[in-house]
């Protein structure tokens, strides 16, 4: 059943699974706790309470934020983390991976493990010869483009196309799940605000995260040139030690639903170890 937290007269909808320590999910732009769906049961098999979360303007969380930026969302995932008791460790997928950096920087009492899965957590740069001769990468750039300056859903539909090299078996329920969401008032406005905030904000914690931290990318990421470069420079500004990087061949964007499975057998292991045995 789903549950819905206050936080200053707006909204945050999750789900709650399981016993033992927290974990909480946190999806990316445009998406929900539904993109959970594959990891949250198994999770919660292993022995973990599992809190799957509609980050703010997502989902069935409210619309009319006053902000949707990366240091925002992670406020409302150190509120749930304080509402159901922590300490947690949260998963966060691009956007909220780099929320998640925020909010272990900002409650290292009550975070105490990151996973970010295709993370956006360092400021976007992009390389005109990277654009010219990287295919996925140019066609990715220009189809969260269009969705961003135009608030195109067919453009997002095309930039999903992209970010799922293969598809979940559900992926036709799940494609018209998603437009069903993405065409109510509001929705577009709010993953076109997200799309607009820049990672700086995440960048500038990263120096000061002091749990461990697993970066998860997949080598056919549109959203970077070089996916495994862009792991590696988040592990480079994170403090020595604490980072640990994993790239999944043939895996786009969104690796908790492409490949749960792949995905599973990394983060089992490493939640083991960063947070009370389950």
């Amino acid at each position: 059943m789903t549950e819905h937290l206050n936080i200053n007269g707006n909204t945050i909808a999750y789900d709650l699974t399981g016993d033992g320590p927290l974990v909480v999910l946190a999806n990316g732009i445009g998406d929900s706790r539904h993109s959970y769906r594959f990891i949250a049961p198994a999770l919660a098999a292993a022995g973990y309470r599992v809190a799957s979360v509609d980050i703010r303007g997502c989902g069935d969380s409210s619309l009319g934020w006053n902000g949707y930026s990366r240091t925002d969302i992670a406020g409302d995932l150190v509120a749930v983390v304080r509402h159901l008791g922590g300490p947690a460790g949260i998963i966060g997928q691009s956007i909220s991976g780099g929320a998640a950096t925020i909010a272990a920087a900002t409650a290292p009492d009550l975070i105490v493990g990151l996973v970010e899965l295709a993370p956006f957590t360092r400021a976007v740069s992009y390389s005109i010869g990277a654009l010219l001769g990287v295919k996925r990468y140019r066609r990715g750039t220009m189809d969260l483009g269009r969705a961003m300056l135009l608030g195109s859903l067919p453009s997002w539909k095309k930039y999903l196309d992209l970010a799922y090299p293969t598809k979940p078996v559900d992926w036709q329920a799940e494609s018209a799940r998603i437009d069903a969401k993405m065409t109510e008032p509001g929705r577009m406005k709010a993953l076109q605000a997200m799309c607009r905030s820049k990672p700086t904000d995440a960048a500038a914690q990263l120096k000061n995260v002091r749990c461990p931290v697993l970066i998860v990318e997949g080598t056919l990421d549109p959203d970077w040139a070089d996916p495994r470069a862009e792991g590696q420079k988040i592990i480079a500004d994170l403090p020595d030690g604490l980072g640990e990087l994993v790239v999944l061949e043939g895996v786009g964007h969104y690796p908790h639903a492409q490949a749960p499975e792949q995905v599973l057998a990394v983060v089992l292991p490493f939640l083991a170890r960063a947070l009370p045995h389950a």
